[in-house]
């Protein structure tokens, strides 16, 4: 690909991560761009000098130099949850971080020598239609990744430790989380970080889309699929043996005092446990529908009474670009680059520790 088109590429790509229109930069320029100059850019016909260069860069977020990064970064169909609420120039945003965020992931995995294979550990598990089969789904991962039956703390870092890139976002309350591959074969799940204050929540979004990256689900409806899919995340987060032995087999009620020490153990909601309950046999339909009611009328529905204290994060990417760095692979100017920094602000961070 010949400089221009790549220069055309990624300045398109930063254009939409900042959700602006060609007017849009320019007016963020303060005129010392026009939409026409910022258009033949965009396509590719004419490369800035450096002046402009710098002016792009620090009207886009980004570091000179990411307007020519060849790094290969090709996202599948992305699907989101909620997609339907956002307004297409907020998907734009989401599309071209998450991108962008991968182009530096991948960037240094390529310079350190790593290799990001991935192998679906459900790949034969066959075709899903049924609760009972995402149940089973659940339990021969929690096994094949040996973790046993307990609570999964840091659902991040078990994930990035299984070359399943997480890509936190800082985008719009409505957005959730997404899933797709990358270049083919590299599985990719993002979060809200703006959900920070509700790890149970990023914990049970996580999961929910890995289950849509390795499942295989049969003739379904959307609905159902998602049903099936907040079950799987249920599922790995309290396994039917864990829940059995905190509550019993059968119930004919539960105490919130419970469900707030199950919560505060495994990192699941309140509300996901009653559901879990429900689905494992513990309680009756009945019996759900008057706590979702109680819930709706003491408020709990977006705020419980308890809180998981948990830590959702994985410093995999600042691992490998300390590594790199140390090891004189790459240079701190590069470093910087990719951490998306100034080479000043990224010396004024970390410089004494080198």
């Amino acid at each position: 690909m010949e400089i221009k088109q790549v220069f055309a590429e990624r300045f398109r790509s930063a254009r939409l991560m900042n959700g602006f229109s060609l007017q849009d930069l320019a007016d963020a320029l303060e005129g010392n761009l026009s939409r026409q100059a910022l258009h033949r850019y965009e396509k590719g016909e004419v490369i800035p000098d450096a002046e402009k260069l710098n002016m792009l860069g620090k009207a886009l977020k980004v570091s000179p130099d990411y307007f020519f990064r060849t790094t290969k970064v090709e996202l599948s169909d992305i699907e989101y949850r909620k997609a339907s609420k956002m307004p297409q120039k907020e998907v734009g945003i989401i599309n071209e971080t998450t991108r962008e965020y991968l182009s530096r992931y991948l960037e240094l995995e390529e310079i350190i020598g790593l290799s990001n294979d991935f192998e679906n550990p459900l790949e034969d598990f066959g075709i899903v239609t049924t609760y009972e089969q995402v149940n089973k789904a659940a339990e021969l991962l929690r096994e094949k990744w040996s973790l046993g039956t307990g609570p999964i703390f840091n659902i991040v870092e078990l994930l990035e430790d299984r070359n399943i890139k997480v890509v936190k976002l800082d985008v719009d309350e409505d957005f959730d989380g997404l899933q797709t591959y990358v270049n083919g074969n590299i599985p990719v799940v993002a979060y809200n970080e703006r959900k920070e204050n509700k790890p149970d929540r990023i914990r049970f979004t996580l999961l929910h889309e890995l289950a849509h990256l390795l499942l295989k689900f049969g003739d379904i409806t959307d609905r159902q699929k998602e049903t099936l899919c907040h079950q799987f995340a249920g599922a790995m987060l309290l396994s039917e043996e864990a829940i059995k032995a905190e509550l019993g087999n059968h119930r004919n009620k539960l105490s919130t005092l419970e469900l707030g020490n199950i919560k505060k153990q495994y990192g699941i909601s309140m509300q996901a446990i009653v559901m879990r309950a429900k689905a494992c046999g513990i309680i009756n339909d009945h019996y759900t529908k008057q706590f979702f009611f109680l819930i709706k009328q003491l408020n709990w529905k977006v705020d419980e009474p308890v809180e998981y204290q948990g830590i959702e994060e994985s410093n995999r990417f600042e691992q490998l670009l300390f590594r790199a760095l140390i090891e004189d692979q790459i240079s701190m100017s590069k470093a910087a680059s990719l951490s998306n920094m100034s080479l000043a602000a990224f010396k004024k961070e970390h410089q004494p520790m080198f």
